[in-house]
């Protein structure tokens, strides 16, 4: 009887506290000079996990059981150590995970195996764009009028919508953006993880009602590799010509001669109308496809081979691309449809 009084005492005290509110912050209020802004639909795991974590603890600290707990919810807008918010996405035994910052995707897990790279040198704490991903490059890719690669990866994206599978995130003109693009603009990214494969949506708005404008766009995306003796990567490559960045100072322009291609040197490699790569690791026994179904018409291989910092040896850039500047129209619109299929070799 006194067992059960106890138990009953203690589940009481549980609900009571299940019901406070706690005020939590999950992220700076401002990086980079840029609000962080999220959508009311999202699924706030982190202070879930706060909450938990204090009431279990105070319910230890008084000898009662905390088994009755619920457990933090597998999706929903998590908090990393740092203070930046990511967006998880469940589907059975498939993961993935977008950082607002940057609107990158920084993992995508099927079956056990991690598909994307972080470089060991990757800064997560909002001071630098994340390095690993399927980073943005926009509205320029590499060097240009303004700072390299664009700003899209080094600014807030807000979550539009959200569910367990899929995230929509948004980024529009700011006092940051303006003061080196000064145009009107709405892009949007939206993540969805299927059964067989994680498929990404890239949308170019020109708000615009009279000005057009140029862009450029990329998906600087790092993929994992058990090692670099054991990755091929196939495709429409053998015959097409490429620009060599490694050559001279300003490239040369070469031609491919190989079906399939492998990694013995540092790379820096532009294939115009190469869009349809297939990563094989005989080191995993599994085959990455990239299908680049519309906007991303190029594919660039980038390695820093030999340098162990980055940790060379274990990713591969392959990035979607649209190369040639894109004349954007008042009221128009682009796309970039991009999906990631793994299978067996």
């Amino acid at each position: 009887t006194r067992k059960m009084k106890l138990s009953t005492a203690s589940f009481a005290i549980l609900s009571l506290l299940s019901n406070e509110v706690t005020a939590f912050s999950s992220s700076p209020a401002f990086l980079n000079g840029v609000s962080t802004k999220t959508s009311s639909t999202s699924l706030h795991a982190s202070r879930n996990r706060v909450k938990i974590a204090s009431r279990s603890k105070w319910a230890e600290s008084r000898g009662m059981s905390s088994t009755d707990e619920a457990e933090a919810p597998a999706a929903g807008l998590m908090t990393n150590e740092h203070g930046l918010e990511y967006v998880k996405l469940v589907n059975g035994d498939s993961s993935s995970e977008i950082y607002l910052y940057g609107g990158v995707v920084t993992s995508y897990v099927k079956d056990d195996v991690e598909y994307i790279a972080v470089r060991p040198d990757a800064k997560t704490d909002g001071s630098k764009p994340i390095s690993g991903g399927l980073s943005h490059c926009w509205p320029q890719f590499g060097p240009g009028a303004i700072q390299q690669h664009g700003f899209a990866r080094n600014v807030n994206w807000a979550v539009e919508s959200q569910t367990d599978t899929s995230v929509e995130l948004s980024l529009v003109p700011n006092d940051y953006t303006k003061e080196m693009w000064d145009k009107e603009f709405k892009c949007t990214f939206t993540v969805t993880l299927e059964d067989d494969q994680l498929v990404t949506k890239m949308n170019v708005d020109n708000t615009s009602e009279e000005e057009s404008f140029d862009f450029q766009a990329a998906l600087h995306s790092y993929f994992t590799v058990s090692s670099l003796e054991n990755l091929e990567i196939s495709g429409s490559f053998q015959g097409k010509e490429f620009l060599n960045k490694m050559v001279g100072d300003e490239g040369e322009m070469q031609t491919e001669e190989r079906e399939s291609i492998t990694i013995t040197e540092e790379y820096d490699r532009v294939y115009k109308g190469v869009n349809d790569p297939v990563l094989n690791d005989k080191g995993t026994g599994k085959a990455l496809s990239v299908l680049n179904t519309a906007g991303w018409e190029d594919t660039v291989l980038w390695n820093p081979y030999g340098n162990e910092g980055m940790g060379f040896n274990n990713f591969v850039c392959v990035e979607s691309v649209k190369f040639d500047s894109v004349t954007l129209a008042a009221g128009e619109s682009w796309v970039g449809d991009m999906a990631l299929k793994p299978s067996d070799l």
